[in-house]
C-alpha cells in the first residue's frame, strides 16, 4: 500500500453536493442515467416543511420523465412534533432535514432549504411574516432557482389559504414573488456574481383533495403519475411510499399505492400547459447550439447498449464526453458532464471511495484515510492522483481491489452551517450567503480522485466516510465527526433555584486530542456566585471522560433567567461548545456541537407532593425538568400500571401525544381512572385529534379539537380566580404566562362535560377566547386534569411561570 500525505483543501460544492459515497451501478440504473442524460428539462417544487411534498409527482417526474427535479422547502420542520424521541427545535429540525435527503433518495429529487426557521404552526400568512424576513427568504429561494434554473416551478399550496397552515399559504406567495424576481437583475443583484437571472416558463399549483379540502377539477391540466416503470420494478405510487415512509418523525409510514394516480395543476403565472407539463420548453439537446450532434450519439449508445456487457460503451461515452466539452451553455454543460462521468465510472466497472477508522477527530488532527480503488472490466484505466498526488498514470489491474494509505487534515468543525451562528426565532443566521440552499454542509471533508479512462481525464469526488462492521447490521457508512479538541456538556439544560440554596453543576468534559490540557471556566453572571473561577485538567488521553464540578447560588439580586456560558482554554485557543448526538437507524448519525451554555433560572416556587408516576408519550423532556425543582419521578411500565399500587404517586402524568402512541392505553384506561376515583391525582398532557387510542380520555366527555393558540404571547384571562389550579401552592398571575416559547397551546378541546372546571380563557388575534387550554374535573375521591398548554415546551425552556403552574397541576389540597 503506498502512502500518500494530503491535504484537505476547501472547494465550492454547488448546491447539490458533488461527493458521493460509491453510487449504483446495476443495469436497471445505467438504462435510467441514459434516458436522464438524453433529458434536459427541470422542475422545482415548492413547499414549506418536510412532508409537504408530493413524492409521487417528484418520483414520476424525476425517474419517467428524468427531469431534473428539485423540492424547495423554506424550512426544515424545526417548529413540529416528534414522533420517535425527545428532540425539539433545531434538533428535530436535524432529523426532518436527514428524512427529507432520505426521501429523495428513493424518489430520485434533489433538496434545497432556505435560511427560515419553523417556528410553529402559523394561522395566517400575515403572522408568518411578522416572524419570517420576507425579503432575506425571498432572496433564498431566488438564489435557489437562479442556480437550479427550473423549467417549471410547481406550488403545493395557494395563496388563498387552503393549505390550512401560514407557512403553507406565505410558501406559495412567496413562490410568486420568486418567479418574478429571479428573472429581474435588479432583484439581489449581488447574486449576479455567481449566477444569472432565470425565467421559468411557468408557475403552477399542484392542486389537491385532502384535509377535507378538494381543490382539483375535470377542468384542471392532469397527468397521470400512477404509472409503472419496468425497470425499477415499480409504480410512482409505490416509490413514493417508500420515500415518504422516511418520514418517521412525523408517523407519516405510508401504504403503497398501485394504478392510475391522476395530478392537476391550475397554471398561476406564465403560459398554461396544453398537452404537456413542458409545453413550449425544449427538453432535448436542440435546445442548445450543437447539441445536436450529443443527442444523436446518446440516441446511437442507448439503442446499442449491452446490459451484460457495459464496458462496451465506454469508448462512445468517452467520445461523448468531448462533445459536451464543446456545449457553450455552462449550465447544462456542468450538469451533463457530472452525469456522464458518473455513467462512463459505472459502465467501466470502476468503485472507488475513501474511508476512515474512527468516527472522531479534533479539528486541525491527520486523519487516517484509506482510499479503494477497483475496475471491474477490461476497460483501460489509469488511476491518475488522488488529492493532486501523483500516481504516475497507474494502470489499474482488472478485479484487483487497490488500497493507498494517506493523511487528511480535518479542516473544520463539522458544525451544520445554518447552526454555525446564534439565531432568532424565525430566521437562521447564515454568514456565508453561498452555503444557501444546501440541505447539508457543502465542504465536508472529500477526496478526491483523478483517472485517464480510455485516454480521457476525469475528475471525481467522494465524501469522506466513517466505515465501520456492526454485527448484526453489517457494513455500514456515518458521517466523519470533526470536533474541539475538547467539548464541555453541561449535565442539564436548565438549573432551577427556588431557594438560595447552592447547587452543583456539573460538566462532562470529553477530549478528542492527546495528552489534553487546559482549564475550563463558567463566565461571571451578575446576580449569581460560582466556585471556583476555573478547574484545571492535564493529561486527558484522546477519547477520555470526565467531570467537572462548579458549585452556583443566586445572590439576592438574582431573579428570573440567565444564562451562564462554560468555556474551556486548551492548546492556546478558547472553545465553547458541547458535543450532542442523534442516533436513528433510517438515518445517517447526525452531530452538532451547540452552546455549552446553561439556563439559571431564580423563581418563587412552592411544591407539594414528591412522587410522581410519568407515562412517557411520543417522546419529551418533562421527567427531567420535574426533577430539576425536587420531584422523584418515576416512568412507569405497563406492568407497572396494571399491577402495581399507584396511590404511591402524589400524581401521574401521561407523555405528550401519550393516547396517540401507546397501544396498551385502552387496556390501562380503567386503571388510570380508578387511580383517579381512589384518590389519585392524573394529568393528561396534549393528544392530537387524530388517532386517539381511546373513545374517552377522561371520566366525562370532552373532545381533543384542531384548535390552538400559536402566539406565545397571547392574552390569557383567568375566568376562575379562586380554583385551585390556580392557587394552590402557588398563586398565578399574569407575569407567570410571561415569557413563553412558540405557542401557548395545541389541540385544545370543546364539548365539555359540564362537570369540568375551564379556569383559563385564551385566543389569537381576531379570534373568540377558548376555554380548551385547562380542564379538570373532581372524581371520586381524585383529580383528573388535561391541559392542551404546551408545557413540554416550556419547561424544558425554563420559563418560571410555566413551572408554576404546572406544579399546581400536580398539586392536591389534602
Amino acid at each position: 500500500m503506498r502512502c500518500l500525505g494530503l491535504m484537505l483543501v476547501s472547494v465550492f460544492i454547488s448546491v447539490t453536493a458533488s461527493a458521493q459515497t460509491a453510487s449504483q451501478s446495476d443495469a436497471a440504473t445505467l438504462r435510467q442515467q441514459l434516458k436522464k442524460l438524453n433529458t434536459l428539462g427541470s422542475v422545482l417544487y415548492v413547499a414549506a416543511h418536510p412532508d409537504d411534498e408530493n413524492t409521487r409527482l417528484l418520483a414520476y417526474l424525476a425517474q419517467e420523465k428524468h427531469y431534473r427535479t428539485g423540492y424547495l422547502s423554506l424550512t426544515r420542520g424545526d417548529g413540529g412534533q416528534n414522533l420517535i424521541g425527545n428532540e425539539q427545535g433545531e434538533l428535530l429540525g436535524l432529523i426532518r432535514t436527514q428524512e427529507l435527503l432520505a426521501a429523495r433518495r428513493m424518489d430520485g429529487a434533489e433538496q434545497f432549504f432556505t435560511r427560515a426557521n419553523d417556528f410553529g404552526f402559523s394561522k395566517n400568512p400575515e403572522e408568518t411574516l411578522t416572524i419570517w424576513d420576507r425579503e432575506k427568504v425571498l432572496g433564498d429561494m431566488v438564489w435557489v432557482i437562479r442556480k437550479f434554473r427550473p423549467d417549471v416551478m410547481i406550488c403545493r399550496f395557494p395563496t388563498t389559504g387552503e393549505g390550512g397552515h401560514g407557512h403553507h399559504t406565505t410558501s406559495a406567495i412567496l413562490a410568486q414573488e420568486a418567479f418574478a424576481a429571479a428573472a429581474d437583475p435588479k432583484r439581489f443583484p449581488e447574486q449576479l456574481k455567481y449566477v444569472q437571472p432565470w425565467q421559468a416558463k411557468r408557475l403552477l399549483w399542484n392542486t389537491f383533495n385532502f384535509g377535507g379540502n378538494n381543490t382539483t377539477a375535470d377542468t384542471q391540466f392532469k397527468i397521470d403519475a400512477g404509472s409503472y416503470n419496468p425497470l425499477l420494478g415499480k409504480g410512482y405510487g409505490e416509490i413514493a411510499a417508500e420515500s415518504r415512509s422516511n418520514h418517521r418523525s412525523q408517523g407519516f409510514g405510508s401504504a403503497r399505492q398501485r394504478g392510475q394516480a391522476l395530478e392537476y395543476f391550475k397554471t398561476i403565472l406564465g403560459t398554461a400547459p396544453q398537452t404537456d407539463l413542458m409545453d413550449g420548453v425544449n427538453i432535448t439537446w436542440k435546445r442548445m447550439k450543437g447539441g445536436d450532434a450529443v443527442g444523436n450519439g446518446i440516441t446511437a449508445i442507448t439503442r446499442g447498449f449491452d446490459e451484460d456487457h457495459p464496458e462496451k460503451a465506454v469508448p462512445a461515452l468517452v467520445k461523448l464526453a468531448e462533445s459536451i466539452d464543446k456545449i457553450t451553455d455552462s449550465y447544462w454543460r456542468e450538469q451533463k458532464t457530472n452525469e456522464l462521468n458518473n455513467l462512463i465510472a459505472a459502465c467501466a466497472g470502476l468503485w472507488f471511495e475513501s474511508y476512515v477508522t474512527l468516527p472522531s477527530y479534533a479539528v486541525g488532527e491527520q486523519m487516517q484515510v484509506r482510499s479503494q480503488v477497483i475496475s471491474r472490466y477490461n476497460t483501460p484505466v489509469k488511476l491518475t492522483q488522488i488529492n493532486g498526488q501523483q500516481l504516475n498514470d497507474r494502470t489499474l489491474p482488472v478485479n484487483e481491489l487497490q488500497s493507498f494509505e494517506s493523511t487528511l487534515t480535518a479542516a473544520r468543525i463539522t458544525q451544520p452551517y445554518w447552526l454555525e451562528a446564534p439565531h432568532g426565532i424565525g430566521m437562521y443566521t447564515i454568514n456565508d450567503n453561498l452555503k444557501v440552499g444546501n440541505p447539508e454542509n457543502p465542504d465536508f471533508p472529500a477526496v478526491a480522485y483523478e483517472f485517464n479512462i480510455n485516454g480521457h481525464p476525469f475528475r471525481f469526488e467522494r465524501r469522506l466516510m466513517y466505515k465501520y462492521v456492526n454485527p448484526a447490521r453489517g457494513e455500514l457508512y456515518q458521517p466523519v465527526e470533526i470536533a474541539p479538541p475538547v467539548t464541555i456538556n453541561p449535565e442539564n439544560k436548565v438549573y432551577v433555584f427556588n431557594t438560595a440554596q447552592p447547587q452543583k453543576l456539573q460538566l462532562k468534559m470529553k477530549s478528542f486530542v492527546a495528552d489534553a490540557s487546559g482549564a475550563v471556566t463558567l463566565k461571571p453572571v451578575a446576580g449569581w456566585k460560582i466556585s471556583p473561577a476555573s478547574i484545571d485538567f492535564s493529561g486527558k488521553a484522546k477519547g477520555a471522560e470526565w467531570v467537572e464540578t462548579f458549585t452556583i447560588a443566586p445572590t439576592g439580586t438574582a431573579s428570573g433567567v440567565a444564562p451562564a456560558q462554560a468555556t474551556v482554554t486548551t492548546g492556546g485557543k478558547t472553545y465553547d461548545l458541547g458535543i450532542q448526538r442523534i442516533q436513528y437507524e433510517h438515518i445517517p448519525n447526525i452531530t452538532l456541537f451547540p452552546l455549552a451554555q446553561v439556563k439559571l433560572v431564580n423563581i418563587e416556587l412552592k411544591t407539594a407532593g414528591k412522587k410522581i408516576g410519568y407515562l412517557p408519550g411520543a417522546g419529551d423532556l418533562m421527567p427531567d425538568a420535574l426533577r430539576q425543582v425536587g420531584y422523584e419521578v418515576h416512568l412507569l411500565t405497563d406492568e407497572e400500571i396494571m399491577n402495581a399500587d399507584l396511590s404511591v404517586y402524589d400524581a401521574i402524568v401521561t407523555g405528550v401525544r401519550a393516547y396517540n402512541v401507546l397501544d396498551r392505553l385502552p387496556y390501562e384506561q380503567p386503571k388510570l381512572l380508578a387511580y383517579v376515583k381512589n384518590g389519585g391525582n392524573l394529568v393528561v398532557q396534549y393528544n392530537n385529534f387524530a388517532g386517539l387510542k381511546v373513545n374517552s380520555i377522561g371520566p366525562y366527555p370532552f373532545t381533543v379539537v384542531n384548535e390552538r393558540v400559536t402566539n406565545e404571547n397571547a392574552q390569557v384571562t383567568v375566568t376562575a380566580p379562586q380554583n385551585p389550579l390556580l392557587n394552590y401552592p402557588n398563586k398565578i398571575t399574569q407575569a407567570d404566562f410571561d415569557g413563553w416559547v412558540q405557542e401557548r397551546g395545541l389541540y385544545f378541546v370543546n364539548n365539555i362535560a359540564p362537570e369540568y372546571q375551564t379556569p383559563l380563557a385564551m385566543n389569537d388575534a381576531g379570534e373568540a377566547p377558548n376555554k380548551g387550554s385547562l380542564i379538570a374535573a373532581n372524581y371520586g375521591q381524585g383529580r383528573f386534569v388535561y391541559t392542551s398548554l404546551a408545557f413540554f415546551r416550556q419547561l424544558p425552556a425554563g420559563v418560571p411561570g410555566a413551572y408554576r403552574l404546572f406544579v399546581n397541576l400536580l398539586s392536591r389540597p389534602k
